[in-house]
């Protein structure tokens, strides 16, 4: 489907996000709500990835856009389809991250209350991927006041792709809605669609 979004949120995070929301506000305005899947992922990256797979098979050859974790997740699955992908502050390898958060985690939307095993961190390191070449397939959106991640390692691993790099902001990417035309744009939406929506206002 032509035109289709996956967005993909990251860790301890839902579809209750405030990018998600915006996202779906805006394709339910341009009247393509059912060109957008915004699944309420499983902790586990297994069952993660097979809720994804199920939405690219409903979808067609959606742009994915993949927040954080969900970048990691958009990566590799990019690379496995051969999809696009739109990144927003994407982690790079975060298994290595992981060790010190082993224990009980808490979804930050649902309150859901999970165990962060030696398993999963595992199941995350199985879908690592090298580092994609592919300028056209690839739009990666940093922030260098992330206080979660270190842009400079997304900088680097997405070295050959199109990178973003704005000065300041934090994690969750500030302004946001205003750079939603330049996604809508990436995943062929054309832009008569949305040229009268005003983003600054969302």
């Amino acid at each position: 489907m032509s035109g289709s979004i996956l967005y993909i949120h990251g860790f301890n995070s839902a579809p209750a996000s405030k990018k998600a929301t915006l996202l779906v506000q805006v394709m339910e305005q341009l009247g393509l709500g059912d060109q957008l899947r915004v699944p309420a992922l499983h902790h586990h990256p297994r069952q993660a990835i097979g809720q994804l797979e199920r939405a690219i098979e409903e979808l067609g050859r959606p742009l994915l856009v993949g927040s954080s974790l969900g970048g990691y997740y958009a990566t590799h699955l990019a690379e496995r389809h051969g999809l696009k992908a739109l990144l927003v502050n994407p982690a790079v390898s975060p298994h290595r991250m992981f060790d010190g958060y082993l224990g009980t985690q808490k979804n930050l939307y649902t309150d859901e209350a999970w165990e962060l095993t030696h398993d999963h961190v595992t199941a995350l390191a199985e879908l690592e991927v090298p580092a994609p070449q592919d300028p056209q397939r690839y739009q990666v959106w940093l922030q260098t006041g992330d206080e979660t991640l270190d842009y400079r390692l997304a900088q680097q691993y997405y070295r050959a792709c199109a990178l973003r790099i704005q000065a300041g902001g934090d994690h969750s990417f500030q302004g946001f809605a205003e750079q939603l035309p330049a996604m809508l744009s990436f995943a062929g939406i054309g832009a008569d669609l949305y040229q009268a929506i005003d983003f600054t206002a969302l």
